[in-house]
């Protein structure tokens, strides 16, 4: 990988038969930019503490590790030396929602006899993590991450959705659940919360708590059981017993667990904890933290990987109409769908769940409505890829076999769906998944998973996640999806891409809205689902309603078709977590910028000066004027972007707007 403008220093602070340690046993190392600053005491324990412009975010907490054989770091140890480092760099990307990051932070290495602690400090966050140092492979017994509030802060929590009191059964989960906005200390001591979680600190401040360069560990879940102001990890122990069953037998069920958390090589380097603090709620949603903590790529051609968008089958129920033949998992179907797609230049259809054989876990067994060999040729005919949904089992249990044969038949990757776990055995198989994929140049989109934690930077042809309360939702739940959908791009989307399958053709406002699970609906307006598209980080996306309902609205879907789904540039305008969201990102010469509110109509002036000189147009679709009653009423216009490069403009209750800007 290229890396531009490397500038590193380090300073090792040692004295020759002496520990270098400060006279009070604390360690502090400051933001670039001063603001942001991470303390470690060490004495028999280690704490840290967080502040940002001498105000204390994190109270002191306690991290440490436990490891087999009676080893504990950060009990009783002593500094023997700290390695400092300044790196300011721009690091170039190969799938993301800009082409090249600024990787600019300071560093303190606090060195042990068997590990080493490592903060980092940027701007907009802190992140530490252990490194083992030990000779020989061990096992985790647990970790110690603590995270107290200064305050009583006001907390977005995405619980466990099911499972209430019952911590074992909360480890089995989709990762998919909307915000219970609670004081911290009301947490509701019965379930956990998976990451990312977001707090409002004072002085309008965010805290934003997730993780990076999760690779052979399990995932982290945050809890809080005695209504203190301080949350704690919690971690599912690696499992002892699994057996095949779950959603049409492609899960694997954990049946007991061990007493440890995680096995580790000699050397590892074990997650980033981060902790976010912005001033600005809009600077979660555009971070690159994740990304940055991240293992980078092994510098492979991923040249071939090919984000793009995807007509897809399942969330509209295969209802197609005017047409001759019966429509559902047949051939006939998705040759109407690949026809769609090539027309529309559309890149990718997905056939999801019902191509293989029902309750086998066997990829190699297809149903005889389909010919998969003569839909791939169909396809590569008329310029379209196709992807394939995969239960995990089915997946897993014969990975290599599966994307060889896939591979050579002409298909470009999976979906891989139902993994429903995070403990180090299911990260350990999106890696390996991720590895193998990758050899037989096959993308990736995991569902049913935990949220991005920094693999598609590692292996770029892992393009999307889920973990995302998404708009399948809508095909059976009357939760409030559009304050969700200002409030997740600042929390879920702060970890990476999310695949939320926008796009809805049918538009309801807050009192029309029902679900129906064969011809859904969206909640809110037409131009809420078409700003989507620019708000959402989404390498892979889908257009998740019919064909037939595309084509009866060809302006919109003209505009669909033509939005990129990776970014030159990315670039947060204004936004309030719950409220509304404004973000505008370049592809070449062209900007797109979207806006999304809740479900309060809302007038917004955006600053549009990052275009710089020129003369410039929008193409504009905004909110109709009866949008209110009829949400799927929208305008389309053309107009000049004002020399002082300020728009107006205005929402209805559950809206949108959005721009094509070009010179």
């Amino acid at each position: 990988m290229n890396v531009k403008s490397l500038v590193i220093s380090l300073v090792a602070l040692a004295a020759a038969g002496a520990n270098a340690s400060a006279s009070d046993g604390s360690y502090q190392v400051t933001s670039p930019d001063g603001s942001l600053r991470a303390t470690v005491v060490v004495g028999s324990s280690i704490t840290y503490t967080v502040s940002k412009a001498g105000d204390e975010i994190i109270a002191p907490s306690a991290i440490s590790m436990r490891l087999s054989g009676d080893i504990a770091f950060g009990i009783n140890d002593k500094v023997r030396k700290v390695v400092r480092r300044t790196v300011d760099q721009t690091v170039p990307t190969v799938v993301y929602k800009r082409t090249e990051v600024r990787d600019n932070f300071n560093e303190m290495e606090l060195v042990f006899k068997e590990f080493s602690l490592i903060f980092r400090a940027y701007d907009e966050g802190v992140a530490y993590r252990f490194r083992n140092a030990l000779k020989t492979g061990s096992k985790v017994v647990s970790e110690q991450a603590e995270f107290a509030m200064a305050g009583d802060y006001q907390a977005f929590v995405p619980y466990v959705k099911k499972n209430k009191g019952n911590f074992e059964a909360q480890y089995f989960n989709s990762f998919e659940n909307t915000y219970e906005v609670i004081p911290v200390s009301s947490w509701d001591n019965g379930r956990m919360a998976f990451l990312p979680v977001a707090l409002s600190a004072d002085n309008g401040r965010k805290i934003l708590i997730t993780e990076s360069d999760l690779l052979g560990y399990p995932g982290m879940y945050l809890y809080n059981g005695d209504a203190s102001t301080k949350l704690t990890a919690r971690f599912a122990p690696y499992p002892r017993e699994v057996k095949q069953g779950g959603h049409n037998n492609l899960q694997m069920l954990v049946q007991s667990r061990e007493d440890y958390i995680a096995t580790a090589e000699a050397g590892k380097s074990f997650p980033w904890r981060i902790v976010m603090v912005v001033d600005n709620d809009i600077d979660l949603a555009v971070n690159d933290m994740v990304w940055k903590l991240a293992t980078p790529d092994d510098g492979s051609d991923y040249s071939w990987v090919r984000p793009g968008k995807v007509a897809w089958d399942w969330w509209n129920d295969w209802n197609l109409y005017g047409v001759d033949f019966k429509t559902g998992v047949n051939n006939d179907t998705y040759k109407y769908y690949i026809d769609f797609a090539a027309a529309q230049g559309i890149e990718y259809v997905i056939l999801d769940e019902g191509w293989a054989v029902n309750l086998q876990a066997d990829l190699m067994q297809v149903v005889p409505e389909i010919d998969l060999q003569m839909l791939a040729d169909y396809a590569r005919e008329r310029g379209v890829g196709l992807i394939l949904w995969a239960g995990y089992q089915a997946f897993a249990r014969d990975m290599e076999n599966v994307c060889r044969h896939y591979s050579e038949m002409g298909f470009k990757g999976f979906k891989v769906d139902f993994l429903d776990r995070d403990d180090q055995e299911m990260v350990d198989f999106c890696e390996k998944a991720a590895k193998v994929a990758a050899k037989y140049r096959m993308m990736l989109d995991f569902h049913g998973a935990f949220k991005p934690a920094g693999l598609t930077r590692t292996y770029p042809n892992v393009v999307n996640f889920e973990g995302v309360h998404g708009l399948e939702q809508m095909k059976w739940s009357k939760a409030d999806q559009v304050t969700y959908d200002v409030t997740v791009p600042y929390i879920r989307m702060a970890a990476g891409p999310m695949d939320y399958t926008q796009g809805a053709m049918r538009n309801a406002t807050k009192g029309n809205y029902t679900p129906v699970y064969n011809e859904p609906m969206s909640q809110g307006t037409r131009c809420r689902q078409l700003a989507e598209y620019i708000i959402f980080e989404s390498p892979l996306n889908m257009l998740c309603d019919s064909p037939s309902n595309y084509l009866a609205e060809p302006l919109c879907t003209r505009f669909i078709a033509e939005v990129p789904v990776v970014w030159d540039e990315s670039v947060g305008l204004n936004g309030e977590i719950g409220k509304y969201i404004s973000i505008a990102r370049r592809s070449g010469d062209t900007w797109y910028a979207g806006s999304l509110t809740n479900w309060d109509a809302r007038e917004l002036l955006l600053d549009l000066s990052f275009l710089g000189e020129g003369n410039w147009t929008m193409e504009i679709f905004r909110d109709g004027a009866n949008a209110d009653k009829a949400a799927r009423d929208f305008a389309h216009e053309i107009v000049r972007v004002p020399a002082d490069r300020k728009v107006n403009i205005k929402m209805a209750p559950g809206g949108g707007w959005v721009a094509r800007i070009t010179r």
